[in-house]
């Protein structure tokens, strides 16, 4: 049994509350694995696709589980048709949650494609094991570049507004294209991936539940997701609202305008949480060049700066309703990231030329 609807009413077995009932919603919308477009793999396909999940291969690890890079092919040995580069995520199955993160990560990917969500090729559930399979992405996760030295010198100020244009329409496509609207609630720089050319997509769709619809404001869930990036009200209540997304949305924004992680327990103390750190600020564009990641060298546009450091301020609003709505962050991040663009070329053209001589 491997099919789709199969891996649901396994889900149902082991679990009978009502996050239970989200995953049968789903199931019902598919209606099968033939509508999903994710293949079902076998656990000795993705053992030889990744030459039995070599350490050298492991891309990835965290409290989900460990991503291999594997290589699928497909034909005989002989001849072999094609070979597609892929990441498989073996998850640790912690008890019926690690079950349910499988079911509902299949079952959403199965449903909702956007240019900014990974996409899901396969899965495996045979026996125990619980795999995923996505596509390869290149340049591994936004965390990845801005917190390893060696690499956050890539995120030039144009590549992070770029980074986080594409965030944005992601998460735009889960609450204003898809229905029900879906709230990601585990948005962070982690499970930002990026491709070849720093074309972002959201990842990690285990804690993602359908929000609210009708006359409803809110879903009450337990308190899921990564601390640092929740939002304040449902951390105290776990009430998930659209909104709780946007909070996050806007401490990943913080991320990438400072350098800074979300919480980093080697900075000295009041500097370890990085919303409550750079809350004082937000009001003081004096300090704004003091604070924006040194790594920048300076080399951002200081308007653009503004706006994104405005945008972020108002994502991180503690009173949910004033956070602004995501389609009005797409709009202003757009313009922000073609102003830096021009503004920047500009003091290219403007800068003399050396003479070698």
């Amino acid at each position: 049994m491997s099919c789709i609807s199969c891996l649901a009413f396994r889900q149902k077995k082991l679990d009978n509350s009502v996050e239970e009932k989200d995953n049968l919603h789903l199931k019902e919308k598919i209606g099968g694995e033939n509508s999903s477009g994710a293949s079902s793999f076998t656990f000795y396909e993705l053992s030889l696709a990744t030459k039995g999940f070599k350490c050298a291969n492991l891309i990835g690890e965290g409290g989900f589980g460990k991503v291999y890079k594997g290589h699928l092919s497909k034909g005989q040995a002989s001849q072999i048709i094609y070979i597609k580069v892929v990441a498989i995520k073996q998850l640790n199955l912690d008890g019926q949650q690690g079950s349910h993160e499988f079911v509902t990560e299949v079952l959403m990917l199965s449903l909702f494609h956007h240019s900014n969500l990974v996409k899901l090729i396969g899965y495996c559930s045979e026996g125990n094991q619980r795999l995923l399979v996505y596509e390869y992405m290149p340049k591994r996760s936004l965390e990845h570049h801005l917190f390893e030295p060696e690499k956050s010198k890539q995120l030039s100020w144009n590549v992070r507004m770029k980074i986080a244009v594409g965030a944005a329409r992601g998460l735009e496509y889960l609450q204003c294209k898809a229905y029900p609207p879906v709230i990601y609630r585990d948005l962070k720089s982690a499970n930002i991936l990026l491709d070849h050319d720093f074309n972002p997509k959201l990842s990690d769709f285990g804690l993602a539940k359908l929000g609210p619809v009708g006359d409803n404001t809110h879903v009450s869930t337990r308190v899921m997701g990564t601390y640092g990036y929740c939002a304040p009200e449902y951390a105290m209540s776990g009430k998930l609202t659209l909104k709780s997304d946007i909070y996050s949305f806007g401490v990943v924004l913080l991320e990438l305008i400072t350098g800074h992680k979300a919480l980093d327990l080697t900075r000295k103390s009041g500097h370890q949480n990085l919303v409550a750190w750079f809350r004082p600020y937000f009001n003081n564009k004096r300090m704004y060049a003091q604070v924006v990641d040194s790594r920048l060298e300076g080399n951002y546009p200081p308007r653009s700066l503004n706006h994104a450091i405005a945008i972020t301020a108002m994502c991180l609003q503690e009173d949910a309703n004033r956070r602004p709505l995501i389609n009005d962050i797409v709009v202003a991040l757009e313009y922000i990231a073609s102003k830096s663009i021009r503004e920047l070329n500009k003091r290219l053209e403007s800068k003399p030329e050396t003479n070698p001589n």
